[in-house]
């Protein structure tokens, strides 16, 4: 099956293309953009990959859902386009940046400058109806992230997985700890962020790991 996918990932991951559930999903999602709003733009939906190529991964950030308003999922997750109002999770990632490194970082809720600089933004489910959380989970997209997972916990080293939240603490539960760094703590969700997100330190935590397998630590202010 042809898949349009940055080309290190459409290497390591070959072989969950010719699945029958990634056929089954590839099958959902069209007939879904055909038939209703989907987010995020079909040109986004693997944008995390195209931006940052499977031996460039530093640090992964793990999401759900892609935003389900309209304008706001562009393939990364917790990112939304320049000029797009921050959605509260993301506004608590700053804020937890701020008190974290002492520094205010940039306020565009366009996370690309991360993702260049090596953070996987991996959403679990990477497409979803307009205006309907969780409408594109089950189909196929856990399995194939749980793919990318495995993948980067068995084939790299000195990797920085962020766990916020029980769901992404689940899904990262098969990481080797013993090769990666795992970091978790409650989801910068307004419902969740005060019951031990803010102070958990995890951009300092990752930078401080990063450092000490001699490898560049990532800008989060810029």
């Amino acid at each position: 099956m042809e898949v349009k996918i940055e080309a290190s990932w459409k290497e390591k991951l070959k072989g969950e293309f010719e699945k029958p559930y990634f056929k089954e999903l590839t099958e959902f999602v069209k007939d879904e953009y055909a038939s209703a709003t989907v987010y995020p733009p079909p040109k986004f939906i693997f944008c995390a990959f195209e931006l940052c190529p499977f031996d460039s991964v530093k640090v992964i950030i793990l999401g759900q859902d892609p935003y389900h308003g309209t304008g706001q999922a562009n393939g990364l997750s917790f990112a939304v386009n320049d000029g797009v109002r921050l959605p509260p999770s993301l506004q608590n990632i700053y804020k937890e940046i701020e008190n974290d490194i002492g520094s205010t970082p940039n306020q565009s809720g366009d996370l690309s400058r991360w993702a260049k600089q090596g953070v996987l933004l991996l959403n679990a489910t990477l497409t979803v109806r307009a205006a309907t959380p969780g409408s594109h989970q089950n189909k196929g997209w856990e399995q194939f992230t749980d793919a990318v997972i495995r993948a980067l916990s068995d084939e790299r080293e000195g990797l920085v997985f962020i766990l916020w939240g029980n769901y992404a603490r689940n899904k990262g539960a098969h990481i080797d700890r013993s090769k990666h760094l795992v970091i978790e703590s409650p989801h910068p969700s307004p419902f969740s962020a005060y019951n031990g997100f803010f102070g958990s330190k995890p951009f300092s935590t990752a930078n401080t790991y990063l450092e000490q397998n001699k490898q560049t630590p990532i800008d989060w202010l810029s």
